[in-house]
C-alpha cells in the first residue's frame, strides 16, 4: 500500500492534530487523538494510529521536503516499519552523512553558518595552523578573502601559557588536506553532534566502529589520518581540534582503529605509516617516565594546561570556587576573573586545575571517581588501553611485517611489546587488582593505594583480553550485576557514587547514566570470554532502550541516557545533545549511532525479532 501526499498540505493538518505542544515533533507528550486519515493511491482511506507511526509520517515527509519535493509517495512499510529496523536504516542512510564534516572551503563555509558556531567564534572564525605545515597555512589564507575567517599560524614551541593565551580568542585547528586531482580537499570526519561540531578523539574511534558495519570505511580511514596529523603537527592525539585542547589528549585508541581499517582494506603501505606514527605516540606521549608514565611502571593521564578550563558551561564551577570567593567577600564571577588574571593567587585550585583538565583528557568529564584526584590515579581503562596497543603493536609487526618494522633508526620486533604487555599485567595484577572484592579498582600513587570505586571501566580488561579466565568470572560475579540496569550497565553503582545535593551536584559520567564506549568495549570483552548469556542481556537492555525512546519521542537518539529509568530525559550538566531538533533528527548522535549499530550484530535472531514487537526486557530476563 502506498500513499500520495502533498506534502505542504499533510505536514500542515498532521501537525495541527497531533502536535499539541507546538515542538515540531510528534511524541508521547502530545495531547492529539494519535490517528491520521490517509489516502491510498488506490483512493481507500487508512488511519495511521499511534505516535511511532505518526511520527514516522511526519519524518518521512520532512525527508522528502528537504529533497525538494512539494509531493510524495510513501509506502505503508516505512510508516509501520519495524521501529529495531527504522532506527538501523535512518542511522546508515541518513545519520552518518548528517555528522560528517571537512575543514576545507566548503566545510568551513558551513562551519561558519552553523548555528552551533557560538562555541568556537563570535565574529571571525580563527583558524589555527601549525607551524610546519605551510601548505595549510597558504591554503588557508586564500579562504580569508572568501569567508569571515582570520588565520593563525601557531608557534613551532606550544607551552601551556601560550595556549592559556588564547582562551579569549578560541578557533579549531587545521586538520589533513589532501589532493584531489588539482584541488585540495579536507580529510573528512564524522563528529559526535549537536554543538560537538569538531574532529573529537575517542569519539572518533567508537563511531568508526559503526562505520565500518554500515561500509564506510572511507570515513574511518580518513579519520585515522587526521589522528596522524594531530600527533606529527600537534604531538598527540587532541581531545578535539578546538585551540583550548591543545595542552590534551584523549584515551588512546589509535592501534585499533588502524587494525580494523587494515583489516577492511589490506593496504600495507598505509599500515606502515600509521603504525610508526602510533608507535611514536605510544613512546612520546604515554611512555614518558615522571609524566604519564609513574613511577610504579603504569600509566595515568596528566594533561597539562593553567587554570579554569574555557569549554565548562556557566556555573559548572560555582561549588568548587563558592568558598574561595565567599572568604574572599567577592561574588563568584569576580573570584573567576581575578583568578583567571593572576591577581589573586590560589594554590588549592591550581592543584584543583590539574586534575580537572585531566579529568577531561581520560575522556570521563566528569565524574566522582576522578573528581579532585585524576593526575595522581593510574586508571584500570587507560592501562587497558595500552596493553591493546602493546598487543596491536606485537600482532601487526609480526604478522603483517615478518616480524621487522623499520622506523628511523630503530628496529621493532614483535618480542618487545609482547613483553611489555605481560609486564603490565603483572603489574595491573599487583596494583589495580583486588583479590577479595574481585574486581580491579583504580591506584593512588599519591596515598599509594587502590580506591574502591565500582565503575564500569573496571571491565575493560576484557575488552583488550588482559584479564585472566578466572579474573573475568570474579567480575561477571562480583561486579557486573552491581552494574546491569533496566536499560543497560550503568558507569558506576550509586554506593560508588555517593550523595547528590546543591553542594555535590550530579556528575555525567555517573550513576545513573549509562554511556556509548562502555557498552561497546564491555560487549565484546563479554563474548570473548564466552560469558554469551550475560552478552545477549547487556546487549538487548540497552537497544530496546533507544529504540523505545526513539519509538516515543519521534525519533531522538542522544548523547547519553539514565540507565536506571532507560530514558534519554537526563538531568546532569551539559544537557543532553541530541534532543534537540525540529520534525527529524538528521544526525542523532555519533557513538550511539555506532553502538546501536555494533549492538546488532551481537544479538540474535530471536532477541532481534523481540526488539522490533518493543518487547520490555524484563519479560525476557
Amino acid at each position: 500500500m502506498e500513499f500520495r501526499l502533498d506534502i505542504a498540505v499533510t505536514l500542515k493538518s498532521l501537525l495541527a492534530q497531533e502536535d499539541t505542544d507546538g515542538d515540531k515533533k510528534i511524541t508521547i507528550n502530545d495531547k492529539g487523538p494519535k490517528a491520521f486519515e490517509l489516502e491510498n493511491t488506490s483512493g481507500e482511506a487508512y488511519v495511521l494510529e499511534g505516535t511511532y507511526f505518526l511520527s514516522n509520517l511526519l519524518q518521512e515527509l520532512v525527508i522528502a521536503q528537504r529533497e525538494g519535493a512539494t509531493q510524495t509517495v510513501i509506502p505503508l512499510s516505512k510508516l509501520e516499519e519495524p521501529p529495531a529496523d527504522r532506527v538501523s536504516r535512518m542511522i546508515r542512510d541518513y545519520f552518518w552523512d548528517g555528522l560528517t564534516r571537512s575543514l576545507d572551503a566548503d566545510g568551513i563555509a558551513a562551519l561558519i553558518s552553523d548555528t552551533k558556531n557560538e562555541f568556537l567564534a563570535e565574529q571571525a572564525l580563527k583558524v589555527y595552523v601549525p607551524f610546519g605545515d605551510k601548505t595549510a597555512l597558504e591554503y588557508y589564507k586564500a579562504l580569508e578573502a572568501a569567508h569571515p575567517v582570520e588565520v593563525v599560524q601557531l608557534p613551532e614551541d606550544i607551552t601551556p601559557e601560550y595556549v592559556a593565551s588564547l582562551n579569549e580568542q578560541p578557533g579549531i585547528l587545521a586538520l589533513r588536506l589532501y589532493k584531489q586531482e588539482d584541488t585540495l580537499r579536507g580529510a573528512p570526519f564524522v563528529v559526535p553532534g549537536g554543538r560537538f561540531n569538531e574532529m573529537y578523539g575517542w569519539d572518533s574511534y567508537f563511531e568508526s566502529i559503526g562505520l565500518h558495519i554500515d561500509g564506510k570505511t572511507h570515513l574511518a580511514l580518513s579519520m585515522a589520518d587526521n589522528f596522524q596529523y594531530q600527533i606529527q603537527h600537534y604531538g598527540k592525539i587532541l581531545n578535539a581540534n578546538r585551540s583550548y585542547y591543545l595542552t590534551r589528549t584523549q584515551p588512546p585508541f589509535y592501534s585499533s582503529q588502524i587494525r580494523e581499517v587494515f583489516e577492511k582494506t589490506g593496504d600495507v603501505q598505509w599500515l606502515a605509516s600509521h603504525l610508526a606514527t602510533a608507535i611514536t605516540e605510544y613512546e612520546t606521549v604515554w611512555m614518558v617516565p615522571g609524566k604519564r608514565l609513574t613511577a610504579i611502571g603504569l600509566n595515568r593521564f596528566l594533561a597539562e594546561g593553567i587554570g579554569i578550563t574555557p569549554e565548562a558551561e556557566s556555573g559548572h564551577y560555582d561549588s568548587v570556587i563558592g568558598p574561595h570567593a565567599q572568604q574572599a567577600g567577592i561574588s563568584i564571577k569576580e573570584y573567576i576573573d581575578q583568578y583567571a588574571s593572576g591577581t589573586i593567587k590560589n594554590k588549592a585550585l591550581d592543584t584543583y586545575f590539574v586534575h580537572d583538565r585531566t579529568v577531561r583528557e581520560s575522556g570521563h568529564d566528569t565524574s566522582y571517581r576522578l573528581e579532585g584526584r585524576c593526575a595522581d590515579l593510574v586508571l584500570v581503562e587507560l592501562n587497558a588501553f595500552l596493553y591493546k596497543y602493546e598487543t596491536d603493536f606485537a600482532y601487526l609487526i609480526k604478522e603483517v611485517f615478518d616480524d621487522h618494522f623499520v622506523l628511523g633508526d630503530k628496529v621493532y620486533h614483535s618480542g618487545q611489546f609482547t613483553r611489555a604487555a605481560a609486564k603490565r599485567k603483572e603489574l595491573v595484577d599487583r596494583n589495580l587488582w583486588n583479590e577479595p572484592a574481585g574486581t580491579y579498582f583504580d591506584y593512588d600513587i599519591n596515598i599509594n593505594e587502590q580506591v574502591a570505586f565500582n565503575s564500569a571501566t573496571a571491565l575493560t580488561p576484557l575488552w583488550c583480553g588482559m584479564a585472566s579466565q578466572q579474573q573475568a568470572q570474579a567480575l561477571i560475579e562480583n561486579l557486573l550485576p552491581k552494574l546491569m540496569q533496566q536499560g543497560g550497565i550503568a558507569s558506576c553503582d550509586e554506593a560508588s557514587r555517593g550523595a547528590i545535593g546543591p553542594e555535590r551536584p550530579q556528575r555525567q559520567w555517573d550513576y545513573p547514566n549509562g554511556w556509548a564506549p562502555h557498552q561497546m568495549m564491555i560487549w565484546k570483552g563479554l563474548q570473548a570470554y564466552g560469558f554469551h548469556k550475560e552478552l545477549q542481556e547487556a546487549v538487548y537492555r540497552w537497544l530496546y532502550m533507544i529504540v523505545r525512546n526513539a519509538a516515543d519521542y519521534n525519533g531522538t537518539i542522544p548523547e547519553k541516557y539514565d540507565v536506571v529509568k532507560a530514558t534519554h530525559l537526563v538531568f546532569a550538566e551539559y544537557g543532553n545533545v541530541g534532543t534537540e531538533f525540529e520534525y527529524i533528527t538528521t544526525e542523532g548522535f555519533g557513538w550511539m549511532n555506532a553502538s546501536y549499530q555494533y549492538g546488532l550484530t551481537f544479538l540474535n535472531d530471536q532477541l532481534r525479532e523481540e526488539l522490533n514487537q518493543l518487547t520490555p526486557p524484563e519479560q525476557l530476563f
